[in-house]
């Protein structure tokens, strides 16, 4: 059974998988010996080695890639247009136009969803062509095996993702300022009520993929918690998750649902809608979850401000602290839910994943083995 598997499905996996939101270069040349830029493939072909739990992709050659001009913590650079971006992984960012084709309230209430249909010119992530169901299943099917047929392997973590499950699709269409100044009118129903037919073609399709998970992203929450009451979301949001995902689970499919910020105050009904498991930030209290939801899944408990400090004591004790919440629950996986970008100081990364790779496993999950502090002095890492 795959290790990353058992962990969706709550199952206490010995060794506890990660999940890591990796994009790190520096720290890639400092824990290979191997200049990233220079040679990636024998780059990560040696993280392959070292780590293997962390499943890095590997460049099919071995050509080089160009440096990114020099960025600082706080500096953007200004394209032709005076759009910015920010230093991000081995290049850049893009820059934050999501809605720029919308100028006013008028026209977020003008738009139809449906009548447009193909979003493949407009961005909103999942820039697809929504209006032939089949010519969407056959895009998504291409990605899998054809000799799988209708059916993934069983017992892997094979899955499909989805980024605008629901609360995304507006928010990427109109954009951040337009969505909350419209989405309360009794006019912005509509508009949600299209987005919902849309997806319904999507999660029909998902259904019928061969994957045995689908990982469901909306961004909900931001660090402080909830973006719209609890009254909105259960008139535009969680009914269509429910929905949505009740045919992925009549067709075999378990959820994972992806969210960044503080899910507090959502994670019930995240569960309630039918999710096997949350992966999300450190913001979020994921003992609390886990003593609630019984062997439910959940990631991205660690964090990347810790790892900035650059402070081996307190890396140790987020470990610690992380794998005290795997005790809690057969489904865990080390994640640094905020993520592991390019300015992270790299013997902060070494450290956090050599612990990870000596402490990270049931043994030190289980009550009957004593108190971890004990565990920890006696093994060597």
């Amino acid at each position: 059974m795959d290790d990353k598997y058992a962990a969706f499905m709550g199952l206490g996996p010995k060794r506890i998988p990660h999940w890591e939101f990796w994009s790190c270069p520096d720290a890639e040349t400092y824990i290979t010996g191997i200049d990233y830029y220079e040679h990636p493939k024998l780059c990560r072909e040696r993280m392959k080695q070292l780590y293997p739990i962390l499943d890095l992709p590997i460049p099919e050659d071995d050509t080089s890639i160009p440096r990114p001009e020099s960025f600082d913590d706080e500096s953007s650079q200004p394209d032709g247009e005076g759009r910015h971006s920010v230093r991000w992984g081995e290049g850049e960012s893009w820059d934050w136009d999501w809605g720029r084709q919308f100028e006013n309230e008028e026209e977020v209430f003008a738009f139809s969803p449906l009548e447009q249909g193909d979003f493949t010119t407009i961005p909103v992530v999942e820039s697809h062509d929504y209006r032939d169901e089949e010519k969407l299943y056959q895009e998504y099917r291409q990605l899998y095996p054809a000799e799988w047929g209708d059916e993934a392997p069983k017992e892997t973590a094979v899955s499909v993702s989805f980024y605008n499950t629901m609360f995304m699709w507006p928010l990427l269409t109109f954009g951040w300022e337009l969505f909350l100044q419209t989405c309360l009118d009794d006019r912005f129903t509509r508009i949600m009520d299209e987005f919902a037919e849309i997806n319904r073609r999507v999660f029909r399709v998902f259904s019928r993929l061969p994957v045995n998970f689908v990982v469901c992203h909306d961004d909900i929450v931001t660090s402080r918690g909830p973006v719209c009451s609890r009254e909105w979301m259960y008139r535009h949001i969680f009914p269509r998750y429910e929905e949505f995902w009740s045919l992925l689970k009549a067709a075999g499919k378990e959820v994972i649902f992806m969210v960044d910020g503080c899910m507090d105050a959502y994670a019930d009904d995240i569960f309630a809608c039918g999710a096997r498991g949350i992966i999300s930030e450190p913001y979020t209290d994921f003992k609390a979850i886990a003593r609630k939801h019984e062997n439910c899944f959940l990631a991205g408990e660690g964090d990347n401000r810790i790892l900035m400090r650059n402070n081996a004591d307190e890396i140790l004790a987020m470990v610690k602290n992380m794998i005290e919440t795997a005790s809690m629950t057969g489904g865990y996986m080390m994640s640094i839910g905020n993520h592991i970008p390019w300015n992270m100081p790299p013997e902060a990364v070494k450290h956090y994943l050599d612990l990870s790779a000596n402490l990270a496993n049931r043994a030190f999950c289980d009550p009957q083995c004593g108190p971890l502090d004990t565990a920890y002095r006696n093994h060597s890492y």
